[in-house]
């Protein structure tokens, strides 16, 4: 299968999707802070985070992949994690540890994002493995306000600890490799021949 192209198209049926996914952000807040019920935004959080396959399918399969889904895309997913991250904090409903260092990773990566770009670089390339953690991640902070929504806490917490333990190791894995990226593309950069694949 050969790779699409991507183009700058703004109205797609991906890009719609992904524009959902993003009003569903602004609904998580909502529905946690002003309704003031964890379960349905834990459904929500699931909800959100196991969709984000759905645009990158269909822009492969419309062939209408574009410069701004990529963008949106794992923006939808990073702003998705941080608002559960973050109201699961000020609810209580995420524990602290692990808050903590998903917040101080996206941090991370955020800045190395913006450090690459401001120097010509480009965009940080997704890693499979960085799919896998956020997968995980969808699954762990979901279980984590369900059990204190009173939902299934004997198989939910375990299983919720689980996921994020093993998430949070490659989440912090890739933003390690992430680095790595970096310092391979700005070197490319510099170098005669000029950019490389990396």
């Amino acid at each position: 299968m050969t790779e699409a192209v991507s183009t700058n198209r703004v109205l797609t049926i991906p890009n719609l999707v992904t524009f959902t996914r993003l009003l569903g952000v602004g609904l998580f807040w909502w529905v946690l802070l002003v309704q003031d019920n964890i379960a349905l935004a834990a459904w929500l959080v699931f909800t959100i985070g196991w969709t984000d396959w759905i645009d990158g399918y269909l822009a492969r399969r419309l062939n209408q992949v574009s410069e701004l889904g990529r963008v949106l895309d794992p923006v939808a997913d990073r702003l998705m994690i941080a608002s559960a991250v973050i109201g699961g904090l000020i609810v209580g409903v995420v524990p602290v540890a692990v808050g903590a260092l998903l917040i101080a990773r996206e941090v991370l990566v955020g800045l190395v994002a913006i450090y690459l770009a401001a120097r010509g670089g480009g965009t940080i390339d997704v890693r499979y493995y960085g799919k896998v953690a956020t997968f995980l991640l969808y699954g762990a902070i979901p279980a984590f306000y369900l059990v204190a929504a009173g939902f299934m806490e004997w198989f939910l917490r375990p299983t919720g600890w689980v996921a994020a333990v093993v998430g949070l190791a490659l989440y912090w894995y890739v933003a390690v490799s992430y680095i790595g990226d970096t310092r391979h593309r700005l070197a490319a950069l510099k170098s005669p021949t000029g950019p490389q694949e990396v």
